[in-house]
């Protein structure tokens, strides 16, 4: 093997040996002492071209970490852990680190949450001026918006439904749930947004006691729980891709507002 091509092998496994963890002179260190029996501490720092005052540190960890030996001799010698031992103890031993590392941060975020959540509770406690109306425009903090309230609904919901969906009204089990519980249910759909997936769904929540009728257009997504929250989404008129842009409201004065738009479309709407 050339000299030349001695060096790119030595580059190319220094450079791995420092993907697996160890640190420049160590890598270095390791593979001199791969090719040699036995070195004298300083002897290896000529070699692999460590600082002599950092020679004794870098061996102490390499010893630590699994890949260098002691040989007590007259002096102390040290020798390389041959690499199939080395390697797979020297990753066992950083997975169990890992791992450990993994359960103490998850007792301490565990910890963390309930001291967090009362001073989140706290903070929601004082009221700024326009905390009754939030604006979302991330479609999945708008389904789980929307989800909440449904959970919590305890009278009545309403819904106008149309495309597109951050959650479909026909594949959310929880208006199921919320009809079952005596909620009086109501959804008003958009004709075009039907297909027949959709229109055999129709019969399933009609069945479950839930009044649908259908419209030939709405001007927006709505959804109303219980007369005094809820949201409305409206179409960015900018954008070409629809996208929806929601505000959720927590105004009695809102919820009658919005009630009454549904119930003016609801009597204009056709049973199925």
């Amino acid at each position: 093997m050339s000299e030349e091509l001695a060096e790119v092998d030595f580059q190319r496994f220094w450079r791995r040996l420092q993907q697996l963890g160890l640190n420049a002179y160590e890598s270095r260190s390791y593979l001199v002492l791969l090719g040699h029996h036995k070195f004298k501490a300083l002897e290896l720092a000529a070699r692999a071209h460590v600082p002599r005052q950092k020679i004794y540190e870098v061996l102490d960890s390499l010893v630590e970490k699994g890949f260098a030996q002691v040989v007590q001799e007259k002096t102390k010698l040290f020798s390389a852990v041959e690499p199939s031992l080395a390697i797979p103890g020297y990753l066992g031993r950083k997975r169990q680190m890992l791992e450990q590392d993994l359960t103490d941060n998850g007792r301490a975020g565990g910890a963390l949450i309930e001291d967090l959540k009362s001073l989140y509770s706290e903070g929601r406690g004082g009221r700024g001026t326009l905390d009754f109306l939030r604006i979302v425009s991330e479609p999945t903090q708008t389904a789980a918006e929307y989800r909440r309230m449904l959970a919590e609904v305890k009278r009545e919901y309403v819904e106008f439904s149309r495309p597109p969906y951050a959650v479909d009204p026909l594949d959310e089990q929880l208006v199921k749930q919320a009809g079952s519980s005596g909620v009086a249910c109501r959804l008003l759909l958009e004709a075009g947004a039907l297909d027949d997936e959709h229109r055999h769904r129709l019969d399933e929540y009609v069945a479950a006691g839930i009044e649908v009728r259908i419209a030939e257009s709405l001007p927006m997504k709505l959804a109303v729980f219980d007369g005094e929250h809820g949201m409305i989404a409206l179409l960015d008129p900018v954008i070409t891709r629809p996208a929806w842009t929601a505000v959720v409201f927590h105004h009695e004065g809102m919820g009658e507002a919005m009630k009454g738009l549904f119930e003016e479309r609801w009597r204009k709407g056709r049973n199925l």
